[in-house]
Order: C-alpha cells, then structure tokens, then sequence
C-alpha cells in the first residue's frame, strides 16, 4: 500500500500543540553546552520557531520549484538550495545545503585546473633552471596552484633567530640522526 504523502495544512491558528517532537527538540538543546537548563516553556517557544522557519523554507523552495519549466509537486534538494541561495534572509545556510554541481562541470573545472598546472610548471621550471642552480643548494622552487612560483632558501640561508629551526637543528645534533632515508623491514 502506498505511503500517505499528502501534505500537512500549517495551522491558521495556535493550538498550544506541536508539530514537531518536544522531547527531541529538548535533547537537541541540552546538546548545547552554554544551556545548562531550558525551561519547558523555552523548549515550546524554540520548537514554535523551528516549525515557522521550516515552513517559510520549504513555501520558499516550493514556490522554486513550481516556477521551474517542469513543475513539479514534490520539494527535493537542489529546490531547498535554489530557494538558500536566491533568497537572503536564507543566506546564513548557504554553507550547510550547498547547491548542487553535474559532475560533468567538476570534472572538467579539474581537468583545466591540472593542465594549467602542468604547463606553469614546464614554463617556470625552464626559466627558474636557469635562474636558481639546484645542484649546489642554493635553494629550491615552490610552483603553487595559482601559477605564481617562488623560491624558498636553503637550510643555511634561512634566519638563524628563528627559534623553530634553532630548537630542530639542537635536536637532531643531540640524536645524532641523519637527513636520510631510513629502510624499513617488516
């Protein structure tokens, strides 16, 4: 037998009751580590609110989705972000229900992303090669995603009052550890 999904009318006057679950709503509250207590008139206030703001959210994604060139009866997610990410007063959620994106487009944003890599770094690689001779240590070249390349000096160049590196270099002459690969067996 098909389930009922007829749609619940708001109500058009108080009843005193909720839609939503008291008890969950509370539980949902003494989650919250600053509210020590909530009274029971509290919860029934926030869970009152709770139900108006998920009512204007879905009239909003419902009126979205009839505008649509197929409409359609039924709210689904890329509805509910449509209505996030058009309206302001619903803009505060925009990181919570992200609109949704074809895999096509990420994939294809990837693909061009990575070639614009490959190719700055075969271009800078050939002019920093002759800029900055690695075979001797004088430094190293960082090519970042943005295309923009920079060179970060060698060990011995770098500032001897910085305490970071002063504390790593006491420590690794204390150990007596080397700069190398160690094997592994196992």
């Amino acid at each position: 037998m098909p389930y009922n999904t007829n749609a619940i009318p708001p109500r058009k006057e108080p009843t005193g009751q909720t839609q939503l679950p008291l008890s969950r709503v509370k539980k949902i509250i003494s989650q919250d580590s600053d509210i020590h207590t909530c009274s029971n008139n509290a919860a029934f206030v926030i869970t009152i609110a709770a139900e108006l703001f998920l009512q204007h959210l879905t009239e909003t994604a419902n009126t979205l989705s009839k505008l649509e060139r197929k409409p359609r009866r039924n709210i689904q997610y890329k509805d509910v972000a449509n209505a996030i990410s058009h309206h302001d007063n619903l803009e505060f959620l925009e990181d919570i229900v992200p609109r949704t994106v074809p895999y096509k487009a990420i994939k294809g944003k990837a693909n061009a992303t990575r070639a614009l890599i490959k190719s700055d770094k075969t271009r800078e690689g050939q002019a920093v090669a002759q800029d900055v001779p690695e075979a001797n240590g004088t430094g190293s070249v960082i090519v970042d995603g943005e295309g923009s390349a920079f060179t970060l000096p060698a060990r011995g160049e770098e500032r001897a009052d910085d305490p970071n590196e002063q504390l790593e270099l006491e420590m690794r002459q204390a150990s007596g550890a080397r700069d190398e690969d160690v094997r592994m067996s196992g």
